[in-house]
């Protein structure tokens, strides 16, 4: 072996070895907290858990992304919050800062993104038959997964197991008194566009961008391009913002942990991995039950099919970004068959109205911060939940954490405390790339369903 082959085989080795330090830093720090919970407080076990943390932080000098950092910070939080519960009361602040600035976003941001997608691809007269295709599918997928998502999480409970301080926010969720549906119907539509943005009511946001969107889709194009073109910008400045914002998530999302755990002790991350659970197997179920036999019924050949959309689905799951898989999974369902201008529509709509596994994990989220405040929702309450759903999650883009903007919206909508949703982000890295794998799979599957009901797709595809 020459010196060339040494030198790179010894970098190979010390790559490895540094990749490892991050999982022994976490299964150091899991385990002092599983001894803690055992054993009780201990001076050998918090050392045991900061040697951990430092391992943690070590290997992440190496660049390591923002949901990296965010993961960390969820474990310094947890570990602040156990060891120093005075400081973590005071560090509430740097949380409600993270809040406000996520608060700011969704208006605008659902309002710029909701236009453009509906009234970015013209006329919706001259859309036709795919279109009305394309929409009808997208709404019978997305309320199918919301469905799935609410019956996971009402099956294993997993909110229960967290219980809330008594803030005034939470005390207002528990003691808020159920809106009729006459309320629910009347409350949806605005009366002032602006009051309904400074009151944060983004169902009321929803319903305008929604009826905006189509009144623009109406007009020549000569009108309705000035305005698509500041919707456009508006929505991308809102992305800029909300990247912005998440440096500052890895803090916020710290201090929220430190600041929970600190009242109520380490038994608040418990409900976290059954909510991980239940999560991915909504997700898989969702997957079985809904997009499986779509397949079938539509005569796709599903080996060539799941070749097909491999890179894109994984591409999306190691970055936790639908956009990063557009263009492979455009490239690849028309070397499936599918005629361009069938792809063209179909996944860039898609990526607005067809977010089927995002739609699972905010149902699951929602319904999960609604039981960690100790609020009852009946059936009917979940429904108009659903609904709610059904419309913001149209603003959800395929970027990461965008869902947070949505499930931020639905508890602002139905007076859910925000403490449980700092709690989530702990593990929303690990939904995030199954739920954007799930989304890159549902809009290549719509994909090439639609061709076949035009009969457009080859019949050795």
């Amino acid at each position: 072996m020459n010196e060339t082959a040494k030198k790179d085989l010894t970098i190979k080795e010390g790559s490895a070895a540094w990749r490892a330090v991050p999982v022994v830093g976490v299964l150091l720090f899991l385990l002092g907290a599983g001894l803690a919970i055992v054993l009780g407080p201990q001076l050998w076990i918090t050392v045991l858990r900061w040697v951990g943390l430092l391992a943690i932080a070590t290997a992440g000098l190496r660049g390591r992304s923002l949901t990296y950092w965010i993961f960390f910070s969820m474990l310094l939080g947890g570990e602040i919050g156990l060891d120093r519960p005075q400081i973590a009361e005071h560090l509430r602040v740097l949380s409600d800062i993270f809040l406000r600035l996520i608060k700011v976003i969704v208006a605008p941001l659902i309002l710029g993104v909701l236009v453009t997608g509906i009234a970015g691809h013209g006329n919706l007269r001259s859309v036709g038959r795919i279109g009305l295709k394309s929409l009808i599918f997208f709404e019978v997928v997305t309320t199918l997964a919301l469905f799935i998502g609410v019956g996971a999480i009402d099956i294993s409970r997993a909110g229960e197991g967290l219980t809330l301080p008594v803030t005034p926010e939470v005390a207002l969720a528990q003691n808020a008194a159920p809106m009729r549906w006459d309320d629910f119907l009347l409350h949806i539509f605005p009366e002032n566009i602006a009051k309904s943005i400074a009151e944060n009511q983004i169902l009321q946001v929803a319903v305008f961008a929604l009826l905006f969107g189509i009144a623009l889709a109406l007009l020549p194009e000569t009108k309705r391009e000035p305005m698509l073109k500041f919707c456009e910008s508006l929505s991308a400045t809102m992305f800029s913002f909300t990247n912005l914002v998440m440096y500052f998530a890895p803090i916020g999302v710290g201090a929220a942990v430190a600041y929970t755990v600190g009242h109520m002790g380490i038994g608040v991350l418990l409900p976290l991995g059954k909510l991980l659970l239940t999560g991915y197997v909504a997700l898989i179920a969702f997957v079985l039950v809904v997009l499986l036999p779509i397949a079938i019924l539509a005569r796709i050949p599903l080996a060539r099919f799941l070749r097909a959309v491999a890179e894109p689905a994984t591409i999306a799951f190691a970055t936790s970004t639908s956009e990063a898989a557009l263009p492979r999974a455009m490239e690849d369902m028309e070397a499936f068959g599918v005629p361009r201008r069938i792809v063209a529509f179909v996944i860039p709509a898609g990526y607005s109205f067809n977010m089927a596994g995002s739609s699972v994990y905010l149902a699951v989220a929602s319904i999960f911060v609604a039981q960690a405040a100790g609020m009852h929702m009946s059936w009917g309450q979940q429904l108009s939940m659903v609904f709610a759903l059904m419309l913001t999650s149209k603003g959800v883009a395929g970027v990461p954490r965008a869902t947070l903007v949505v499930l931020m919206a639905t508890a602002s909508m139905f007076h859910l405390p925000t403490e449980p949703i700092f709690v989530i982000l702990g593990i929303d890295a690990l939904m995030d790339m199954a739920r954007t794998a799930v989304n890159v799979i549902g809009n290549c599957l719509a994909c090439t369903v639609i061709a076949r009901s035009e009969g457009e797709l080859p019949s050795d595809a």
